[in-house]
């Protein structure tokens, strides 16, 4: 079980719950400082103003509420800012979403009640997942839209996916015995202000674009070695003087793939000794695709090291608004509810995949092209010149994809519009960061599906499998049971989606040491 509230929480404890079955429990002197901080804030807030206790929202927090309405204000948060439209989220989003909003309640500042923080647990432990809309949130007094939905199914209404099927949620809480959490206090702003539903889903991208990264120099490193490269644009020398971890972490993590391979070659062995040629047929240094992987990856590398501190930072923080501190008996109003290291974070990891899509689509290209390689066939076409046409067809997709990466890249850090009545004048659009690079991710995917598969008719063309790495050799047996030799043509949409999802689905073997 992982504990939430003794300690910070890891990127690789918030795997284990998402993808390893791990349950969630909560510490006991974390929930001890949660009661206390709602027992301060009841007694506190009698007979002062306090936003969203019994004022207002917004640019309405001039309006004073009354006492007797001030539990019906929540459930009118609540219930009114459910407003999300398009697709819901995945399952594997909408998890790590509550995650996010239950830690920061963990963290003992947001004023709520037991009941939500325990509710919460049960969900995450229970696989309820809320349904809750891609959009609606701009980032600003936090995913309002995302979370609000969230609390709808909190407080017993809207509906859930559970057990892979779209119900009402009085329906499935009748069937598990779960109760709905009640309004105290502030619970309805509590829960729908913060940044959770754009860091739940940063923490999934970043997951995901950390094993894109290990698919990415895997694949650079294995064609490199079915072109029989030279082992000196790998080299600790070469690499050492240049003084980013990145691009050596990338180069070390290639010598690794590549170190008992028979097809990578050593310069001395070719080039320095006296040779007579005036012209050489072989090439002298390869192209930037194959000799620049650590040059193009090892920025990628740096850029999910900094989203992750980042990102995980912001996981271990208080995200809503007002802050109650029970410790300095008082409640500080401002902005932690504003998303933009979250956006930024979530847009230097679009730009940076797009350029590991980019690599793929490049090598598949130079794999495709015979005027390039002088090795292979024409799109690695294993049949008759002419009559057949080997991987011509899904070369399309895969630049195609790529092209669509390059347009989703756009900053959305950048793109603020103001809206609620100009209260929220400038705002950090981070829930949709999170989502476009979530897509750009899975895109790339969809590139790397198509580049492994050309990567094995490769080596099947030069029946050198015996040759490859023992590494290599692993990777090439597992993806050929998924996807086998073909010399005719036939429809490749469903072996790419099942390769795609080997990559998705696969734990390579870790190649940064």
């Amino acid at each position: 079980m992982v504990v939430l509230g003794s300690k910070v929480l890891s990127l690789e404890e918030v795997y284990r719950v998402l993808f390893g079955g791990e349950e969630l429990i909560l510490d006991e002197a974390a929930l001890q400082q949660v009661q206390e901080n709602f027992l301060f804030l009841q007694k506190f807030s009698a007979k002062k103003l306090i936003y969203g206790i019994n004022t207002g929202f917004g640019p309405m927090a001039q309006y004073r509420i009354s006492e007797d309405d001030t539990h019906q204000l929540q459930y009118n948060l609540i219930r009114s800012h459910s407003s999300g439209s398009g697709k819901y989220m995945t399952p594997v989003l909408t998890k790590a979403l509550m995650i996010a909003r239950l830690s920061s309640f963990m963290q003992g500042h947001s004023g709520v009640h037991l009941e939500a923080v325990n509710l919460l647990r049960d969900l995450i432990n229970k696989n309820v997942y809320p349904c809750i809309y891609e959009h609606g949130g701009v980032g600003a007094s936090g995913d309002l839209v995302q979370l609000a939905h969230l609390g709808l199914v909190l407080i017993g209404e809207g509906e859930v996916v559970y057990e892979d099927t779209l119900r009402p949620t009085a329906e499935v809480y009748a069937q598990l015995g779960i109760k709905p959490m009640s309004v105290h206090v502030r619970e309805g702003l509590a829960v729908i202000n913060g940044t959770s539903a754009m860091t739940g889903i940063g923490l999934v991208n970043i997951i995901n674009a950390k094993k894109l990264l290990d698919w990415s120099t895997i694949l650079s490193s294995m064609i490199n070695e079915v072109v029989e490269a030279f082992d000196d644009h790998l080299s600790h020398e070469l690499n050492i003087v240049k003084l980013h971890e990145g691009q050596n972490k990338v180069a070390a993590a290639m010598r690794h793939v590549v170190k008992d391979s028979k097809m990578i070659r050593h310069r001395p062995d070719h080039f320095y000794k006296e040779l007579e040629d005036e012209i050489f047929k072989d090439k002298v240094q390869e192209y930037y695709s194959l000799r620049c992987v650590p040059q193009v990856l090892g920025p990628v590398y740096d850029t999910l090291m900094q989203a992750e501190k980042i990102v995980v930072q912001e996981l271990n923080s208080v995200s809503d608004n007002p802050i109650v501190d029970h410790h300095k008996q008082n409640v500080f109003h401002g902005g932690n509810f504003h998303g933009d290291y979250i956006s930024l974070e979530m847009d230097k990891i679009k730009i940076a995949v797009t350029k590991l899509s980019m690599l793929s689509e490049r090598q598949l290209n130079y794999l495709m092209n015979d005027k390039l390689n002088h090795k292979f066939p024409p799109f690695m076409n294993l049949g008759k010149l002419g009559f057949n046409f080997g991987m011509q067809g899904i070369q399309f997709t895969a630049t195609s994809t790529v092209a669509e990466n390059q347009t989703l890249s756009f900053p959305m850090y950048l793109h603020s519009i103001p809206n609620n009545n100009d209260n929220q004048d400038i705002v950090s659009m981070g829930c949709n960061a999170a989502l476009m690079t979530n897509r750009v991710i899975d895109n790339t995917f969809e590139v790397l599906a198509i580049q492994i598969m050309t990567l094995l008719q490769a080596v099947d063309y030069l029946n050198c499998q015996d040759r490859l790495s023992t590494f290599s050799h692993k990777i090439y047996t597992e993806a050929r049971a998924i996807f086998p030799k073909f010399i005719e043509d036939s429809p490749k949409y469903k072996d790419a989606k099942k390769v795609k999802e080997y990559l998705q689905a696969h734990e390579p073997e870790t190649v940064f040491i």
